[in-house]
């Protein structure tokens, strides 16, 4: 499928967003606003976090801007009560030790600027993926370079305290024949908010860490890892809606892994493994694979493939949780490292960190296909892509 030549590019001037190109149809009515945050590569185009605001009735985005300067804030996450917003930093030093960051920013739901609260250490370097536990107590950190994962307390004001986790991962895993040392890709937490999932992609395992979200404490679960394939390289991790199924993207060999969870146990239990590339297509040099997300209703589940440039629809069975492959859509740049689907369902935002843009599609909730909207937004080197509601 080719994006049509009517899609827009929108330039980027003195540091703000312009925007063209036609409207997207429309969504499922909604009242309100969404405030759309996309983390980035600092460089000589970017100089921190960006913003848009998104109508979901009309479907169109409109640039902000800059709105948080910070060093390379590549993931963001989002507090529950919708005012504070934390990304890593994915440095190797911060405070004269090996390790990264992360900021902490109040957010302005009017302008949507950021105010900087402070910074704190990840523990490790390299962090590159951080989530906001649900009660709002913590935010959890996965290290890629330092191959480790650690919680840091989260103020009343938003502002971050001293680290309170820390958990180094060891040992060694295998891929193409090469040796490769840990690195912690992603951190997620049950709809419990009592277990901690790390998705591995050095050592090919999902570790489980019990956690406390009153003391912010990590510990092995009693079954404390789950292990994919040698050589998978699991790197993101999304749950189901209805808590029962969860899904992990394997980086190295271009595949998604369907998983059964026992809630009451805290395991995972592999169900099935899907290419997610079209049939006869085979992983090639450059060929990767980066996010995975469940769409809000549980019907469907979007992986982007980095290379091959697309975003994988698959259709869940709500029985048993297990994929049937619905296409490969072209996401209209290059290097999709990151997408998101707004939280009314109509629409996902392909974010293309080598060409500088995010590309917006309207998913039939039918069928759960993608079709370009028209509108192609300028980012440079965009990673992440959040939203938050606003009245």
């Amino acid at each position: 499928m080719k994006i049509p030549r009517a899609l827009a590019l929108v330039s980027l001037v003195a540091g703000l967003f312009a925007i063209a190109g036609s409207g997207a149809a429309a969504a499922e009515p909604d009242a309100s606003s969404y405030l759309v945050y996309v983390g980035t590569y600092t460089g000589a185009k970017s100089k921190g976090i960006y913003a848009f605001r998104f109508n979901p009735t009309t479907g169109t985005a409109t640039p902000i801007g800059l709105v948080g300067e910070t060093t390379s804030p590549s993931f963001l996450a989002i507090h529950p009560s919708q005012k504070f917003l934390y990304a890593v930093n994915e440095v190797s030093n911060f405070g004269g030790k090996k390790a990264g960051s992360i900021t902490a920013f109040a957010i302005n739901a009017e302008s949507g600027k950021l105010t900087t609260l402070n910074q704190a250490s990840a523990g490790g370097a390299g962090p590159c993926h951080l989530v906001v536990d649900k009660a709002g107590k913590n935010v959890l950190v996965a290290n890629y370079g330092g191959g480790s994962v650690g919680a840091v307390p989260v103020n009343a004001d938003g502002t971050l305290g001293e680290p309170s986790a820390f958990i180094q991962h060891t040992g060694t895993g295998l891929s193409a024949g090469k040796v490769k040392p840990p690195h912690a890709h992603s951190i997620n937490l049950d709809p419990a908010n009592r277990i901690a999932f790390a998705a591995d992609a050095g050592l090919d395992k999902i570790f489980l860490y019990d956690f406390d979200p009153a003391k912010g404490s990590l510990a092995p679960h009693a079954t404390p890892f789950t292990a994919v394939a040698s050589g998978n390289g699991p790197r993101h991790f999304a749950f189901h809606p209805q808590g029962k199924f969860a899904y992990v993207i394997n980086e190295t060999v271009c595949s998604m892994t369907a998983f059964a969870y026992d809630a009451a146990r805290g395991e995972l239990k592999d169900i099935q493994t899907l290419s997610t590339l079209p049939a006869g297509e085979s992983v090639k040099p450059g060929y990767s694979t980066a996010e995975v997300v469940a769409h809000p209703t549980g019907r469907f589940l979007y992986g982007s493939n980095r290379g091959h440039d697309t975003i994988v629809v698959f259709a869940i069975d709500p029985a048993t949780g297990k994929l049937t492959y619905v296409e490969n859509t072209p996401t209209g740049g290059k290097i999709p490292r990151n997408f998101n689907v707004d939280p009314t369902g109509g629409y996902l935002f392909a974010a293309n960190s080598s060409s500088d843009n995010i590309v917006i599609f309207r998913i039939d909730t039918r069928t759960g296909r993608l079709t370009p909207t028209g509108q192609v937004l300028a980012a440079p080197s965009p990673v992440c892509v959040r939203f938050v509601k606003v009245p």
